[in-house]
């Protein structure tokens, strides 16, 4: 077994992981009550792209498991909208700092 090939067999559980740290965050993130505080709608954008992310890797360890098969197209369709909504995100952000409007 190679490097590459332990690291692949490894790599969606540490996903796994990270994403478990991740949704502890937002829920602190979440429960504040940091309206006052904080502009909101790019971290929630941020949370779905988590979420798909999530998603993307559950489904990655159940092909590796054999149990489901799916086209991988599937895995573009799913980065290109994770890009578009951070990208979409950082718009928002930056239309915020410009004029102070959430919205």
């Amino acid at each position: 077994m190679s490097l590459g090939d332990a690291v692949a067999m490894v790599a969606p559980y540490y996903n796994l992981v990270l994403i478990a740290i991740l949704f502890v965050l937002f829920f602190k993130l979440f429960s504040y009550d940091s309206k006052r505080f904080a502009y909101l709608k790019p971290w929630r954008l941020l949370f779905w792209g988590i979420v798909l992310f999530l998603v993307e890797t559950v489904m990655t360890i159940l092909k590796k498991m054999g149990m489901i098969n799916y086209p991988w197209v599937l895995f573009s369709i799913f980065e290109m909208v994770i890009v578009l909504m951070f990208i979409y995100m950082v718009l928002l952000q930056k239309q915020f700092i410009k004029t102070g409007k959430k919205d």
